[in-house]
């Protein structure tokens, strides 16, 4: 997918309310407790995304679990740290694996190739 294209903000709020299923004034409330931040027009209508959408829907899981808004705005903010520290993980890796194969080059480069010739031998002809 398209990373632009999901992060474009296109939906106005009746349009954005019915993709998630749920009421405008739903997400009204929502961005004033900070669980989600559309883009605003020029003019100051909300915008929102497909990201939004897709955070909207996530909100709607943990709330249908139980959850209050402020259970939810920190299970939010504990996913977003663990996709960071994913990604940083796998820079890491990836450094370290980058590290690992240029170590076995330059092993590569010392190692002294040891030619020998092989010669037969025959028993008395």
């Amino acid at each position: 997918m398209n990373d632009e294209r999901f992060t474009r903000a296109v939906y106005v709020i009746s349009v954005a309310a019915e993709l998630a299923g749920m009421h405008p004034q739903t997400l009204r409330i929502y961005e004033r407790k900070g669980l989600v931040d559309p883009a605003r027009t020029g003019g100051g209508s909300r915008r929102y995304s497909d990201a939004d959408i897709a955070l909207l829907s996530r909100i709607q899981e943990l709330t249908n679990e139980g959850l209050n808004l402020a259970g939810v705005k920190r299970v939010l903010d504990l996913e977003a740290q663990v996709a960071e520290l994913e990604g940083k993980l796998a820079e890491a890796e990836r450094s370290a694996a980058s590290a690992v194969a240029e170590a076995h080059r330059e092993y590569r480069r010392d190692l002294v190739p040891l030619h020998q010739s092989v010669t037969i031998y025959r028993r008395g002809t």
